[in-house]
């Protein structure tokens, strides 16, 4: 757990689970859950039943736990990520079909990025994330368009997901930095080898601080990261008037 302890009522243990199967890359095992949440093996395992009987997570015929469909129908009718996915989509489109590669939309959320909707396609590089799927903002272009623009410093531990990943606050501070003067921000193989990432912000009505951000991924290789930019940071200001409007 992020702060330091499991939860102690019911709610909020069944919330940590719940996270804990978002979070995952995939199924996670019955100690997996426990290992993440800090939960006894048999309170989780009570807990999990009960949240399978509420179809808010699914067990596979493996045993292993995931999200459920119930739980996926509840986290669409939110009013606020439903209207901004659906203003967005176009924008999304747009992106994709110039770039060929994955188009991601993202929300703040705590320490990390949150995938509302990711546009792929056959000519798009293999990647890790997924729409609902959370990273570090530290290592992504779309979190550190969100850290560049809060004045709370990000943690003081930061995970290393690659050799690339930016650790040292000094480091990260100066990129964040460059990310405020250039306008996007940019992520070379910082979350995976090889792949690399550009995204700029996107403002609400009234926010001065960004309530989204688009962003292109694809291979290190692949991307031209000026002529990327300027796309990415067009689309975001053309959705930021769309929300605006």
């Amino acid at each position: 757990m992020a702060d330091g302890g499991s939860p102690r009522s019911v709610l909020a243990r069944g919330a940590a689970l719940l996270r804990a199967c978002g979070e995952a890359r995939g199924p996670q095992t019955l100690a997996e859950l426990a290992l993440r949440t800090e939960l006894p093996k048999p309170t989780a395992h009570r807990l999990l039943a009960e949240l399978a009987r509420l179809g808010l997570v699914e067990r596979a015929p493996d045993g292993r736990y995931r999200i459920g469909l119930a739980l996926f129908v509840l986290g669409q009718s939110a009013p606020s990520a439903r209207e901004l996915r659906d203003t967005a989509l176009p924008f999304l489109g747009d992106l994709y079909e110039a770039t060929g590669e994955n188009v991601h939309l993202a929300v703040p959320d705590g320490s990390d990025t949150l995938f509302l909707e990711k546009l792929t396609g056959r000519r798009a590089t293999p990647i890790v994330s997924r729409t609902g799927g959370r990273l570090p903002a530290h290592c992504t272009a779309t979190g550190k368009v969100f850290l560049a623009h809060d004045p709370r410093p990000p943690g003081a531990s930061l995970p290393r997901l690659t050799p690339r990943t930016l650790v040292l606050p000094g480091q990260l501070a100066r990129d964040l930095a460059r990310t405020r003067a250039r306008g996007f921000g940019v992520n070379l193989e910082e979350a995976e080898v090889g792949i690399s990432a550009v995204a700029a912000p996107v403002y609400g009505a009234r926010d001065a601080r960004p309530v989204a951000a688009l962003s292109v991924t694809g291979g290190t290789r692949r991307l031209d990261m000026d002529r990327i930019g300027a796309r990415v940071c067009a689309a975001a200001r053309a959705l930021t008037r769309a929300l605006s409007g």
